[in-house]
């Protein structure tokens, strides 16, 4: 059996966090083990408190497991602080790991800021040691300091709303900074979700429809996508496979909630 380690935040609902990582890699058939990088106390509607753990406790954490488990794959999420950004991606080049997936986790959805300001330029930093980086709108324009837009209703296409000029102009920049993949997750825009994959030289875009419910019934979309990812690339298949696997799981998940 293969295995993929999950760095991230504790979400005590069950749907997002180190806890929706380890349940993913399970379903992918890969054995999962997980290094917190803080504790919350949220809901799927709302976050209320964050203690980030320290980064000498992180490191330990990732150093033990590393001296028992041969590690296929890492999907790494809520960082919290710049020392623990720092950590990870010493690391990790020190270890020379790869196959990481990178969810970029910088804002919740009711707004609460999940990395401090002074981690994002740490963040950039990591972007060359990963496999690939799978950032929504927000993160997307903070990390490229381009912004996306929605072509307005008389100019849509087969974007369905989406300035795809935009989203790619934000890849190229993303992928300048190191990233072997960039994949941008257009879910947050109006209009019919549409992720876009960037290698460095062709653009592939994953359409899909867009899903009704309750808030808190897409609470953690983000972690099921870059875990699910992650376990497909533990398991050893194709990026392009990867990504096209971890959306139809993500659908499928978020159906039978």
């Amino acid at each position: 059996m293969k295995t993929a380690l999950t760095i991230g935040g504790s979400d005590p609902t069950g749907l997002a966090g180190i806890q929706s990582d380890l349940s993913t890699f399970a379903s992918f058939k890969v054995r999962g083990l997980s290094a917190v990088t803080a504790v919350t106390a949220q809901t799927g509607k709302k976050v209320f408190e964050i203690k980030p753990l320290s980064s000498s406790l992180l490191r330990k954490q990732i150093e033990t497991l590393l001296k028992e488990y041969r590690i296929d794959a890492i999907k790494i999420g809520m960082l919290g602080t710049k020392e623990n950004v720092e950590t990870v991606r010493k690391i990790i080049k020190k270890r020379k790991l790869g196959n990481i997936a990178l969810d970029p986790v910088l804002i919740s959805t009711s707004g609460r800021r999940l990395l401090a300001k002074d981690g994002i330029k740490a963040l950039k930093l990591l972007l060359p040691l990963v496999t690939i980086v799978t950032p929504n709108i927000t993160e997307a324009e903070t990390i490229s300091g381009i912004k996306i837009k929605t072509v307005p209703p008389f100019r849509k296409g087969r974007s369905g709303g989406i300035n795809e000029e935009d989203m790619e102009k934000a890849a190229r920049a993303i992928h300048s900074l190191g990233p072997k993949y960039v994949l941008i997750k257009g879910g947050h825009l109006k209009g019919a979700p549409i992720d876009t994959l960037f290698d460095g030289k062709r653009f592939y875009l994953y359409k899909g429809k867009r899903l009704k419910g309750r808030k808190e019934k897409f609470h953690g979309t983000g972690c099921l996508l870059s875990s699910a990812i992650a376990a497909g690339l533990a398991n050893g298949i194709d990026i392009r496979l990867a990504v096209k696997t971890a959306k139809e799981y993500l659908r499928k998940t978020i159906m039978t909630r």
